[in-house]
């Protein structure tokens, strides 16, 4: 989960939405990612999206069976669909998305009668996952709150 936070701080240098993601295959690392979203102006670019097509490309299969997914933030229903899709087996990510989280927090795509279930954990270094986001968004208020009251 460490690789994942140091993927998060990239994100956060680079003013996007600080999610890391790292995949585990075999105790090796086979991709590492941050979100994307604003440099490729592109919504699927998640943290998640791009680490998946990494390992696959890394395994050269569009399975990653025996892959970990490490990811700082739970991942939203958009990931959650590509990581069924991709037949990954486990997901461990840090803090939970009351808003979007797609593994138990606002809804549970395993709880659905789909053709693969993942094996969940959540909670690690939860607190530091949180943080990098509560930072990210409290300097993002500021930098608006900024402009609005130099522009008025």
């Amino acid at each position: 989960m460490r690789k994942a936070l140091n993927e998060a701080l990239y994100a956060f240098d680079e003013d996007e939405v600080p999610v890391g993601a790292v995949i585990v295959y075999k105790d090796k690392i086979i991709a590492k990612a941050h979100n994307q979203v604003e440099r490729l102006c592109d919504p699927t670019a998640h943290a998640e999206i791009v680490a998946i097509t990494s390992a696959a490309s890394f395994l050269k299969s569009k399975w990653l069976k025996d892959c970990a997914l490490y990811v700082t933030v739970e991942p939203c229903t958009m990931c959650a669909g590509a990581l069924i899709l991709s037949r990954i087996d486990k997901i461990i990510f840090g803090a939970s998305d009351p808003k979007t989280g797609a593994f138990g927090s606002k809804v549970d795509v395993n709880a659905l009668r789909l053709n693969h279930k993942i094996k969940v954990k959540s909670g690690v270094l939860e607190r530091e996952c949180g943080q990098i986001l509560k930072d990210f968004f409290k300097k993002k208020r500021k930098y608006n709150k900024k402009i609005k009251n130099d522009s008025g």
